[in-house]
């Protein structure tokens, strides 16, 4: 069972009283929902989130955003299949969000014996080479499937990992989050001004970095996305450069009957600049065609809703055209 929902007093701290009240009754909205979602199972829990999410969803404001990126990566298909993607989006949302308090339940591979129920994993030998080589390593993700996964197998098979993530701005939810990924995943580096000494640290002590690069990062490189430029998160690239240590991606695939595939690829063949070392833009291109290639694949999977190439989010709200 997933303990108590208690306020981070830190992420509290500066807030108005009236921010203060209503991350309290977003807590004891979201602390309700938690009891039942837990109270279902893995599997009720999940099928319950993709009905209410796929039904809902699509009629929110915020589905315009998804519906203006479908426009621009996939101009030729028909409004009809861009709405079914979007269904298919809110339809993993909703799973992946029921799934949350579960995931030490759901991650049942073993790679001793090869008998998967609910998880397989393809690339096996890649993920062995990084737990047995005993060097760092840079491992990337994408929200696709249930992006928390990934993260669940490397501490599970006992690959020391430091996870890089963003905390929701509700402290009380954040704490939450913390309970859940500090019981079921590697050491946890909250992104803040000082993370770059924390990641240096981690890289020199032989850890393996994992990071979610698929997001608008307002501060990074523009490199094209989908041939689009959008900042970009470099980090990957930065500290393969600065380390000359290995990139892996991973991803996890949603399958039919509530089962996943994880997948894990690389070490890959960064871009290299004339006195070899990694060419920060360069690199950042190929691990975005990476990225690419998995959302073609699964393009429903994948959170459109993101405001990845920075539309102009009230006309899309209102519903006007991007």
């Amino acid at each position: 069972m997933a303990k108590p929902l208690k306020p981070d007093r830190k992420r509290h701290s500066g807030r108005s009283l009236g921010k203060q009240l209503g991350d309290w009754l977003v807590y004891c909205v979201v602390s309700a929902l938690l009891r039942v979602v837990e109270w279902l199972g893995p599997d009720r829990a999940s099928n319950l989130g993709g009905a209410v999410a796929r039904s809902i969803g699509p009629h929110l404001g915020v589905s315009n955003i998804a519906r203006a990126n479908l426009r621009l990566v996939f101009p030729r298909k028909s409004d009809a299949e861009r709405e079914a993607i979007l269904r298919g989006v809110w339809d993993n949302l909703g799973r992946t969000a029921c799934e949350y308090p579960h995931l030490d339940r759901l991650y049942d591979f073993e790679i001793e014996w090869y008998d998967p129920r609910r998880v397989e994993v393809s690339g096996i030998r890649n993920f062995q080479e990084m737990l047995w080589d005993g060097k760092p390593a840079i491992i990337f993700n994408a929200h696709l499937g249930n992006w928390e996964l990934p993260a669940v197998s490397a501490a599970r098979h006992g690959l020391d990992t430091t996870i890089l993530f963003r905390p929701p701005s509700n402290a009380f939810v954040a704490q939450y989050v913390m309970d859940v990924r500090a019981g079921t995943m590697g050491r946890l580096l909250s992104r803040s001004r000082g993370a770059i000494m924390h990641i240096a640290a981690s890289i020199e002590r032989g850890d393996h970095l994992g990071l979610l690069v698929d997001q608008r990062y307002s501060t990074g490189l523009s490199v094209p996305f989908f041939g689009v430029p959008t900042p970009t998160n470099t980090t990957v690239a930065r500290v393969a450069r600065q380390y000359d240590c290995p990139v892996y991606g991973s991803r996890c695939i949603r399958l039919p009957d509530n089962r996943f595939r994880l997948e894990v690829v690389g070490p890959i063949d960064l871009p290299r600049d004339d006195d070899g070392r990694v060419d920060i833009a360069a690199a950042t291109l190929a691990i975005n065609k990476v990225i690419e290639g998995w959302i073609r694949e699964h393009p429903e999977q994948w959170l459109w809703l993101h405001n990845r190439w920075a539309f102009d989010k009230r006309k899309l709200q209102k519903g006007k055209a991007a």
